[in-house]
Parts: C-alpha cells; structure tokens; sequence
C-alpha cells in the first residue's frame, strides 16, 4: 500500500505580455494527504489550481517548491519508475485519452508490458481479460479487439480506469473522470470507481467542480480557491456546515432535491472580492493563515 503527503506545494508559471513578464501562481503552498482506502476530493472552478496539482502528482509538471513524498507501508520512498507504476491518472476526457488507432487489448498490454508486470504474450492477455471483467466489460473477450470509437463514453472511461490500475498502480488521481459522461451512467462509473478502492485499498484524489458527487464518493474534502485552500474537512462537515464563503457559494450551487426550483434573489457574488487568505480546517476547528508554508500556519479561531 503506498501513502502521499504534499507539503506546501508551489506552482509558478511565468506569463509574457509584449516585452514584460509576470508570474501567476497557480498553486500557493498546498498541503494534501492521501492514504490507502480513503479518497480526498479536490474542489474548486475553472482555474483554482486542481489540475496543476494532478499533473504534479504524475511528473506531468515540476513544482516550483515544496514537496511531494510517496512512500509504501514500510516507510520505503517511491521514485522514478515505481513512481510511475504506484500513480497513475485517470484523465478527464476518455475521447481524447484513447488512441483512436489501437484496440482496447493495446491500452491495456502497453502498461503491463512496459512495467514488466506479465512474462509472456499469453499470459499479457489474460490479464487484459482480467482487467477488462473488473472494471465490469463483458465479455471480455468481446471488447478486447474493439476500438474506442465502437464504446460508448462509458465504456471509455472504465478502459481508462483498466489502463491506469494496470501496473498495479495504488495511488489513483481521478480528474473529474465524470464529467465528461451522460449524467445517466455518471454514478456507475463513480460505483466502479469506490468499488476497485475497497477491493485493492487505493489512495485515491477525486478532482471535481461538483460538490454533491464529492460528498458521495469522498471521504474528505479540500476546498481550492484561486491556488489556495480555503476549507478542508469530513465530507459531511464541509457540505453540511460550510464556513468559508466560496464553499457556501459552492454548496449555493449544488443541485439539492429538497430545493427543486429553488430561485435566489441574492446580488451575484463577486468571486474577485471572496477572501482566500484564511482556511478553515474542520479537522482542527480554527481558521488558519492558507498560503503560508506549513509550518508558519498561525491558528486564528475566532477571528
């Protein structure tokens, strides 16, 4: 089983405007903690840093600062090609994730291959079969030699949940791999998603805009506005007891069947002028500073 803890994570870029340069910060000393069978979901628009983070997690992007440490349940680092192997992405588009060129049999051989994970030919395709029943496309048999313009986006998206668990892989980052799909198979493949988590103990990072698939899939929850963030929690405690205003604006914006119809005449929020320099920690009950390293964090419960 293998553990990640990201420490006061940093992410700059540098942005050209004619001759002058500028940095945006596109994530400000983040901080996550990811364990085996529990899933954290990352929360935040367009823009608040979510995917920044995924790719750092897949060496897609190097930090600018801070830390990320992978280590297996005997205090073993992970680097380098077990890195690669132990994390994984399942990505959000499953019509672009997928060679159009190869069958659904390549997807899946190609890891286990290149991580050495088979021997031989033959025993590559029954483990692709294997692969295939679990993430519940059967038979088997019958979907192996096909191409990913004859599935449905469903059916793309549980290959692209296959390939990625493939190598053995037992930390999952999960890039709102729902929205994407028809809101009629969204909660099959979530299911799918929390049932592999149970079976092989994944650490799981859920990344979504949506607050109520958030509060059904996860176990905690991590609110991330403008790069930082601003509330983290239990899933219930955050959905149901939200302290900071962008995650009342989020909650605000979440479908709810005890409201349907439900008109607001409220003024429209300015997210502009929404505070992202405290963070309330359910955990702790305080607010702390958020965009300060760790360990500068000051405490400020009340304020």
């Amino acid at each position: 089983m293998t553990s990640v803890r990201v420490t006061d994570l940093v992410k700059d870029y540098s942005i050209r405007t004619g001759l002058k340069r500028t940095r945006l910060r596109a994530v400000d000393h983040v901080n996550l903690e990811l364990v085996p069978g529990r899933t954290v979901a990352l929360v935040g628009e367009s823009g608040s840093g979510k995917s920044t983070i995924a790719k750092i997690l897949t060496h897609m992007e190097t930090p600018t600062s801070g830390s990320v440490d992978v280590r297996l349940d005997d205090g073993t680092a992970v680097h380098k090609a077990r890195y690669r192997r132990e994390v994984q992405m399942v990505f959000q588009d499953p019509f672009a994730s997928l060679n159009p060129f190869h069958s659904i049999e390549h997807h899946i051989a190609r890891p286990l291959r290149i991580h050495k994970r088979t021997a031989n030919a033959a025993e590559t395709r029954q483990r692709v079969l294997e692969m295939l029943e679990r993430v519940n496309l059967t038979p088997a048999s019958n979907f192996a030699p096909r191409r990913p313009h004859e599935l449905s986006g469903g059916q793309r998206q549980r290959v692209a949940i296959a390939r990625a668990l493939a190598p053995g892989a037992q930390v999952l980052i999960a890039d709102e791999p729902v929205s994407m799909l028809d809101v009629s198979i969204r909660l099959g493949v979530l299911n799918l998603l929390g049932r592999l988590q149970r079976e092989d103990s994944l650490a799981v990072l859920y990344i979504t805009h949506d607050l109520a698939t958030a509060r059904h899939f996860s176990d905690e929850i991590t609110v991330l506005y403008r790069g930082r963030v601003v509330e983290r929690g239990p899933s219930d405690a955050v959905i149901l007891d939200p302290h900071h205003e962008y995650t009342k604006l989020l909650a605000l914006a979440a479908p709810d069947p005890e409201r349907p119809g439900r008109v607001t005449s409220a003024d429209p929020v300015d997210r502009a002028a929404i505070d992202n320099s405290r963070c309330y920690d359910h955990f702790a009950g305080e607010w702390v500073e958020a965009g300060v390293p760790s360990g500068d964090a000051v405490g400020t419960a009340g304020r």
